[in-house]
């Protein structure tokens, strides 16, 4: 791997560089077999922590109503990396019994990179507020 003299990455290596996101089979045994999760890439990150936000009173507010349900809809893949799921299924896996998508939600979160604080740190900047107000939307593009 050509570096620069000063020891780091160059700019083309840097996007040359093959790396794999993260993937982990989990046993759904309600299902009786399993389920890939993949990591998400930088900009299906964006676009979630973006759908987790509503305009309300002219404001922004952070709201979780079915943050689980967009995340695992983002994360789970067929055994050829394809999304299994689209947005157009959120509301239904929100009706998920909910250890099932917790489940799925917990790995998708640690490949992706998600930890705990940085949700609450998402709430902090833009003010808790878990009402059922009017989502701006899922702004999620298909598969690039």
């Amino acid at each position: 791997m050509a570096k620069s003299r000063a020891g780091y990455v160059t700019k083309d290596v840097f996007f040359s560089a093959k790396i794999q996101r993260p993937t982990e089979r989990v046993h759904i045994a309600e299902m009786h077999g399993d389920i890939i999760v993949q990591g998400m890439t930088a900009k299906e990150r964006d676009q979630y922590e973006t759908s987790c936000i509503v305009q309300k009173n002219g404001r922004r507010n952070f709201n979780l109503i079915d943050a689980r349900a967009k995340l695992v809809m983002l994360s789970v893949v067929d055994d050829k990396g394809t999304r299994l799921f689209d947005a157009s299924d959120v509301s239904r896996l929100s009706q998920m019994p909910a250890s099932v998508i917790d489940k799925l939600f917990t790995v998708a979160q640690k490949l992706s990179g998600i930890s705990d604080e940085d949700v609450e740190e998402l709430g902090k900047i833009l003010g808790e507020d878990q009402s059922d107000s009017s989502p701006l939307g899922l702004p999620l593009d298909s598969e690039e």
